[in-house]
């Protein structure tokens, strides 16, 4: 919720303080930037500590970020706040690695399903997120707040919250508990001996301890495990297909001549796409294969872009068609993809993967929005959809055939 709430009017209040609508796109910029940058040492902290010290790392840049966004509100500077946007994308950062904290001490076949339900838990903030900004921006002005900072406070409470649930809570910390069973039994590999399929083994690690926690030693990792790589490819294209599709869609709208109303609907519909039926592809992925479901997920993507991309001048529930299912396609790829990931390398390497992962992704959304404005600008919103589509039936074919 932190992360909605705070997200939801960081746009506007750029634009008005810099009194410029190009500086006020950076917002997002910035805030992509951030959970990106801080993917990695969110992950060597888990790696050195635990899931707790990482998560509480992430949060609590987070909480940094909402203080100086307030501050920078309060004397009117956009840079200053464009800085505080950065650390408070380190709250997406936080969100993203949690989902890895259920898979640490999943029994074999069950990652999927048990990484789906901190996906699903996403749905609660991102419905309820956008809808509180206003609340707490008319709360704030009653407070005597300066304007615009009250969706800032609520996310500042929001990630002390969420701290303080993670170092009263999540004890025992489940990565350090995972490397002390995989210590006793002597499997300190823990990877998956078909990936593909969700069936856990042995992996070919070292002794469990410590996570490497490098760069080079995730890139390693992936160059090691065709698995992984396949992961790590689908989660960064099923993203960027995604929020590239999404980000034009409610500019394609508007110049149709849908309201403001009209727009919002659309896009929560897709949000509930995105998250609500996560526990569903998380089952699937476990029961029939992860890289079945992630072939599936290309497919939707593929069907969610030629209906968007096709919709005439009048065509809004065909967008939003498409738009639910882009939501779904996505979920497929996270989930399915983030659980084959992890089953694919050793355990004491999963935390420098894991947030390799994560930069990529979020590094491959930011680049794929930039290029989806321009695609649009240019040529047209039925383009892009046809750019998309052509990504990901290649990427799906590739995952179809690769069988590594």
């Amino acid at each position: 919720m932190g992360v909605a709430v705070g997200f939801t009017l960081s746009s506007v209040v750029v634009t008005d303080l810099s009194g410029s609508k190009a500086v006020g796109g950076l917002a997002g910029t910035a805030t992509v930037l951030g959970a990106a940058l801080l993917a990695l040492p969110t992950a060597k902290a888990a790696g050195r500590s635990g899931r707790r010290t990482g998560l509480t790392l992430a949060y609590g840049c987070a909480i940094l970020g909402c203080l100086l966004a307030v501050l920078s509100i309060t004397i009117g500077s956009w840079p200053l706040l464009l800085a505080g946007l950065v650390l408070f994308g380190s709250g997406s950062a936080g969100n993203l690695a949690s989902r890895y904290s259920a898979t640490d001490l999943s029994p074999p076949g069950h990652a999927a399903r048990h990484l789906s339900w901190v996906v699903w838990a996403a749905t609660i903030g991102s419905v309820a997120g956008p809808n509180l900004a206003q609340p707490a921006e008319d709360l704030g002005r009653r407070l005597g707040l300066a304007a615009y900072t009250g969706p800032f406070v609520l996310a500042l409470l929001a990630f002390t919250l969420a701290v303080i649930i993670i170092s009263a809570g999540l004890r025992p910390d489940p990565l350090v508990l995972a490397r002390s069973l995989a210590a006793q039994s002597g499997d300190a590999g823990g990877a998956a001996a078909d990936p593909g399929k969700g069936a856990a083994g042995p992996g070919k690690g070292t002794a469990a301890g410590r996570s490497k926690g490098t760069l080079g030693t995730a890139w390693r990792s992936l160059r090691e495990s065709p698995a992984a790589l396949r992961a790590l490819a689908a989660i960064a294209i099923g993203h960027t297909s995604m929020v590239s599709i999404m980000s034009m869609t409610p500019i394609h709208l508007h110049q149709h001549g849908a309201g403001f109303s009209v727009i919002g609907m659309v896009i929560s519909l897709h949000v509930v796409g995105m998250y609500v039926l996560s526990p569903l592809v998380g089952w699937l992925a476990d029961r029939i294969g992860r890289a079945r479901v992630l072939v599936l997920g290309m497919a939707l993507l593929l069907v969610s872009a030629v209906l968007a991309g096709t919709a005439g001048e009048h065509g809004v529930t065909q967008v939003t068609a498409g738009l639910i299912l882009l939501g779904l396609g996505w979920s497929c790829c996270l989930v399915s993809g983030s659980a084959m990931l992890t089953e694919a390398v050793p355990l004491e390497r999963r935390p420098a993967v894991q947030g390799l992962s994560d930069l990529v992704m979020n590094g491959c959304g930011a680049t794929g929005t930039v290029i989806a404005g321009v695609i649009v600008e240019v040529l047209s919103y039925g383009t892009l959809g046809a750019a998309v589509a052509v990504l990901v039936t290649a990427t799906g074919l590739w995952l179809a055939l690769d069988r590594r």
